[in-house]
């Protein structure tokens, strides 16, 4: 069972091999239906590209305005440019989440893993145990992986797939249930698995946790995809009409001009009209009729309604550059409030994250220390260092030291920042211009 492209099963069935296949299938068709259009928006690859040519006499000029990749990364650089701070109180199991963080290159997955979900709606991220006795952390698209789900109120997830294709177009890949690995390919239209048996992988769970955009996993710009078409087709048209009138016809009109004058009318651009009686002779270039104010129009509208249906600001909009900072924060809280929303998806998707990978005996974590871990998100926001430093003076005395760093956009880790004020403290202690009382001892 599909629904918003969330594969379903019955949660006492199991999954067959022919039932894998289908649902391998499936995704492929959606990859090739939907996902492949908005990747190729991304990388302006748009339908202005693919549109049949026009005559070899006609202008026919391409041109594209890649708004996709800059409203997603505009976007992402507003929600996640400033890296994720975990933090957590228990030290042993902050010193564990900072080292799998480092181990993994986690503040540039977690970037790419965010991009991902603005593209295509959803991504996932896998876990296993490399060769090192570490726990890598990989995301995917939804191109190569699928998640599908159990028919519960929970959905709670029952098979994770993976899948690619070879050299040779043949196609590979793994499934895991909440247990076992097995790793299979295709021949034939039949799914072959390696090892009947499996390997255990040491989850408790699917290894595998899907991050998405929305509820209904749709991507940041898929809803303005059609007008992004629609502009590049009405500025390539406007080039063509400049074209045009660089390269208008002539018109003659009274004398006969020879057969040999007027060869090649499409490439000469003259156009020979015999004289009638009372009709003068003249010569002009043919106009077309302007549409510049209509294309013009057609273009603004088109630009504002791209940026209103995606939520996203238009930061090099005239306009924008001469707000104040103040009236600059209350331009984005529209892409503000999308942030938000993104942000509660992407902390349950890290509950989810930290309680498998602690589940798995080599990490040596309690099973509900994932409990523990606070994840604290900055939006990107033009920044006021004096405004922050006048904030966090007057909450001196008030709040903890930890809150109050935490104001600061300038530091990154406030436990290693806490740590760093109390060696200075330490160093100073006890230095003071007076002398100190010495009592010295006599051993005689």
């Amino acid at each position: 069972m599909v629904e918003y492209n969330v594969f379903r099963m019955s949660a006492e069935e199991e999954l067959s091999k022919e039932d894998l296949y289908s649902f391998i299938m499936a995704n492929i068709h959606i990859s090739t239906h939907r996902y492949m259009d908005l990747k190729n928006a991304y990388c302006n690859r748009y339908e202005i590209f693919r549109l049949p040519k026009k005559p070899k006499y006609k202008p026919d000029n391409r041109l594209s305005v890649n708004f996709a990749k800059y409203i997603t990364d505009t976007f992402n650089g507003f929600f996640i440019g400033i890296p994720i701070k975990t933090q957590c109180d228990d030290s042993r199991v902050a010193e564990y989440a900072a080292l799998l963080d480092t181990f993994n290159n986690q503040d540039d997955k977690n970037a790419e893993l965010s991009k991902l979900c603005s593209i295509y709606g959803r991504a996932y991220e896998l876990y296993y145990v490399n060769s090192e006795n570490m726990i890598c952390i990989s995301y995917l698209p939804p191109t190569q992986a699928f998640m599908i789900y159990d028919d519960s109120v929970n959905t709670n997830p029952k098979y994770f797939v993976r899948y690619y294709f070879d050299a040779d177009k043949n196609l590979h890949g793994s499934i895991s249930d909440s247990s076992r690995v097995w790793y299979f390919y295709v021949t034939g239209g039949t799914v072959r698995f390696e090892d009947e048996e499996g390997e255990l992988h040491g989850f408790d769970g699917v290894p595998a946790v899907e991050f998405y955009e929305n509820e209904e996993r749709i991507g940041l710009y898929e809803g303005a995809l059609s007008m992004m078409n629609e502009y590049n087709k009405a500025l390539s048209e406007k080039a063509n009409d400049i074209d045009y009138f660089a390269d208008a016809y002539m018109k003659v009109i009274g004398p006969d001009m020879k057969s040999s004058d007027v060869a090649n009318i499409r490439d000469n651009r003259v156009i020979n009209i015999p004289a009638q009686d009372g009709v003068n002779g003249d010569a002009d270039f043919l106009a077309k009729p302007n549409a510049d104010t209509s294309q013009e129009n057609l273009l603004n509208r088109l630009e504002r309604l791209i940026f209103v249906t995606c939520m996203v600001a238009n930061i090099n909009d005239e306009n924008f550059d001469a707000a104040s900072g103040l009236a600059m924060r209350y331009r984005l809280t529209i892409m503000s409030d999308l942030a938000k929303t993104k942000q509660r998806k992407f902390t349950a998707g890290f509950n989810k994250r930290y309680r498998l990978i602690f589940s798995n005996p080599v990490s040596k974590m309690a099973k509900y220390d994932w409990m523990k871990l606070r994840f604290q998100f900055t939006l990107n926001y033009p920044v006021n260092l004096t405004e922050e430093a006048d904030v966090a003076s007057k909450l001196k005395g008030i709040t903890s030291d930890e809150t109050l760093l935490s104001v600061l956009s300038i530091v990154d880790d406030v436990k290693a920042e806490i740590e760093r004020k109390q060696k200075e403290n330490d160093m100073t202690a006890y230095q003071t211009d007076y002398e100190t009382a010495r009592t010295t001892l006599n051993n005689e």
